[in-house]
């Protein structure tokens, strides 16, 4: 019962950030699922893969309803990163489970960063669209997602930004259809491993996860984002530091 309770809050949590934020979240899915739930960090990325999966479809229906998802585009950057997701994928279940974890640390501690920083203001002119850039994104992303199990939000919006020109809103909404597009491919190399994870506390996670991205949208409105983004991206940088120690005592 006691596991069951932190299933619920570590998705709740990790639903509350995705909504409050639009991207992040799913970073805090690996280490409550290592440190939480007992999962290894092989595991944990696998598991982490299907929820990301789960919450930025969710997340996708509700910004396609919105009309913010550019669904060729979003196809065309997806595309890119669909065999790098799934060698990367194959490739994680090879990797010792220390190197996973510093990877993870190494990731989890340039998205706090990112966050941070102050945004950036420049935005291509109109026809700078560049699709040499947009694809070595679209790769990069896939292989990021593929390894470590993270949705990699906060990459994928700056790089439809600055690489297809996109406004925020329709950046943010794209970027859900090429997380979950990668997610899936990353997957679809490691069904062996998703058949053995312990589904009746990934279910709870989801659905609470769920719950908690729905809820977060409400916070966001009534929060300054800035602040939001700086406190999360602090929470962040302590769970990497830990990780960080844990793993190479």
């Amino acid at each position: 019962m006691t596991v069951l309770i932190l299933a619920l809050t570590g998705g709740a949590v990790v639903g509350l950030v995705l909504g409050a934020l639009g991207g992040g979240g799913s970073v805090l899915a690996v280490p409550a699922l290592i440190y939480l739930l007992g999962f290894t960090p092989a595991a944990a990325t696998t598991a982490s893969l299907i929820i990301v999966t789960a919450t930025s479809l969710t997340a996708l229906y509700a910004h396609a309803l919105a009309g913010h998802v550019r669904w060729k585009a979003g196809a065309a950057f997806a595309a890119a990163g669909m065999l790098p997701a799934a060698a990367a994928g194959a490739a994680a279940a090879q990797l010792p489970q220390t190197a996973l974890t510093v990877a993870f640390t190494a990731i989890a501690a340039l998205s706090a960063i990112k966050m941070l920083r102050p945004a950036g203001t420049a935005r291509l002119k109109a026809g700078g669209v560049r699709p040499g850039k947009a694809a070595g994104a679209g790769a990069a992303l896939g292989a990021l997602t593929g390894l470590l199990g993270v949705g990699g939000g906060f990459l994928a919006v700056p790089a439809l930004v600055t690489a297809l020109a996109f406004e925020m809103d329709a950046a943010v909404g794209t970027s859900l259809l090429v997380i979950a597009v990668n997610s899936l491919a990353s997957l679809a190399t490691r069904s062996g491993t998703a058949a053995s994870l312990d589904w009746a506390l990934i279910g709870p996670f989801i659905a609470t996860a769920i719950l908690g991205a729905w809820y977060g949208k409400r916070i966001a409105a009534k929060v300054s984002a800035t602040h939001l983004q700086r406190i999360f991206a602090m929470v962040l940088l302590a769970v990497a530091a830990f990780m960080l120690v844990d793993a190479v005592a």
